[in-house]
């Protein structure tokens, strides 16, 4: 995975990091306001409290602010994540905590996330294969943790099941952004939580088990 090289006339790599953290930060707040197309540089120059030429000294485009956001995301993501696991729990525990850790980032980041998944499309070439390589990184933590409770015979999945059983996980935690107008009026993030590790672990509660479940395409 290679990462993209954003043109920087400054050679401080420290002022660098924080300058473009001050971008991406601002980047945020405009997008979600107006979305991408319609925040201009001036605009995100504005807000992060440079002039324009400044904001040129340390990105080289409109998209290079973009892929700034993206990337900063996604490893502010992985590392609020890390620092709510629990190395201590095992089996079916551990994967609960896994993956309600995860829900709680997205609750933490949730203005970073949806501009993240709403905008990354506007990435081209190799910035946007780097983006959806990341978001490939955060499904093989799902894989990693399932796989250690098929191994430990805790959970029964194929290989396939598995696959989308973490696309599943992925998207159940999008949902308390994506659909945040409506989810988060009924549920505090607690219940979504519960409800969803609920949903995940056991399905929708199937009453009688007699009744012939339908037959799934080869």
């Amino acid at each position: 995975m290679k990462k993209k090289q954003v043109p920087s006339m400054v050679k401080d790599q420290q002022l660098i990091k924080k300058r473009r953290n001050q971008i991406a930060k601002a980047a945020v707040q405009l997008f979600n306001e107006k979305g991408y197309h319609r925040t201009t540089t001036r605009e995100v120059a504005q807000e992060s409290g440079f002039s324009i030429g400044t904001l040129y000294e340390y990105i080289g485009s409109k998209e290079d602010i973009l892929y700034l956001v993206c990337d900063a995301v996604y490893d502010q993501v992985v590392e609020k994540w890390a620092q709510l696991m629990d190395e201590n729990l095992s089996g079916i525990e551990r994967l609960k905590q896994v993956i309600e850790s995860y829900f709680r980032v997205v609750d933490d980041m949730q203005d970073e996330v949806l501009v993240m998944y709403q905008e990354s499309k506007s990435l081209s070439g190799e910035a946007l294969n780097y983006v959806l390589q990341k978001e490939l990184n955060m499904k093989t933590m799902f894989e990693k943790e399932l796989n250690n409770c098929i191994d430990a015979g805790f959970i029964s999945l194929t290989k396939e099941e598995l696959d989308l059983a973490c696309h599943n996980i992925l998207v159940s935690g999008h949902m308390w952004t994506f659909r945040r107008w409506v989810v988060q009026r009924d549920y505090d993030i607690d219940r979504f939580c519960k409800l969803q590790l609920r949903q995940l672990f056991d399905g929708f509660g199937l009453k009688d088990a007699s009744n012939k479940q339908p037959e799934l395409g080869s």
